[in-house]
C-alpha cells in the first residue's frame, strides 16, 4: 500500500517550521475549524497567541501533537487502564485533560494541574508536529468571544496580518471543537 502525500509541500514545510523556531504564529485546519498555534515552550509566543485571542492565560490551552511520543514528556504518568481508554481513542477527534508533569509552564496548564492534549489525525495538521518536531499549541482561530475560523479566508478576516503564516487547507469536517475528556475519570469536560 503507498504511503499517503504529504499535505506540506516543501517549501511550506520549511517555512512554517522556521516561523515556529522564530517564535511565530501559525494558522491551520484541524478536525473541526482552523487552528492557531505556536512553539508551546517559547513564552514569546505563546504570550503574543493569547492577546491576539483575547484569551485569559488562566484558561491554558490544549497541545496537538503527531504522536503520542511528542506530548508524553509533558505528561504525569496515569494508571495503565486509564492510559491505556486515553491512547484507543488517538489518533483522533478526542482531547483528553491529562495530569502535566511539574516543570509544564503555567502559560500551557493555566490554573490547572493538567494539560489538554489530542493527537490528531487530521492530515495537515498532523504534518505540521512532524515538521516541527515538537507538539504544537492548538487553540481556536478566533478572537475570544467571536465564532472559530473555518477557512483560510475567516482567519485573515479575523486576524488580518498579526498571524505570520497561514497553511490552507480543508478542516476535517467536525461540526463542533473536538470534546475536551478528564483523562484520571473519563468524564466529559467540554
Amino acid at each position: 500500500m503507498p504511503e499517503p502525500a504529504d499535505p506540506l509541500r516543501p517549501r511550506q514545510r520549511r517555512q512554517a517550521v522556521r516561523v515556529l523556531r522564530a517564535g511565530g504564529l501559525i494558522a491551520y485546519p484541524t478536525e473541526a475549524v482552523y487552528g492557531l498555534g505556536c512553539n508551546p515552550l517559547d513564552p514569546f509566543a505563546v504570550g503574543r497567541l493569547l492577546a491576539l485571542k483575547g484569551r485569559p492565560r488562566a484558561k491554558g490551552l490544549i497541545l496537538i501533537a503527531d504522536d503520542f511520543s511528542r506530548l508524553e514528556p509533558f505528561l504525569a504518568p496515569l494508571p495503565a487502564r486509564r492510559r491505556k481508554a486515553v491512547l484507543a481513542t488517538w489518533p483522533g477527534p478526542v482531547t483528553w485533560a491529562w495530569p502535566a508533569r511539574p516543570w509544564v509552564p503555567d502559560w500551557l496548564r493555566g490554573a490547572h494541574d493538567s494539560l489538554a492534549v489530542r493527537v490528531t489525525a487530521h492530515p495537515l495538521a498532523a504534518a505540521l508536529c512532524g515538521a516541527f518536531g515538537l507538539p504544537l499549541v492548538s487553540t481556536s482561530a478566533n478572537p475570544a468571544g467571536r465564532p472559530p475560523a473555518r477557512t483560510a479566508l475567516g482567519v485573515r478576516r479575523c486576524f488580518g496580518d498579526a498571524v505570520d503564516l497561514i497553511l490552507h487547507g480543508e478542516t476535517g469536517g467536525l461540526a463542533k471543537p473536538t470534546p475536551i475528556l478528564d483523562a484520571r475519570t473519563g468524564r466529559t469536560l467540554r
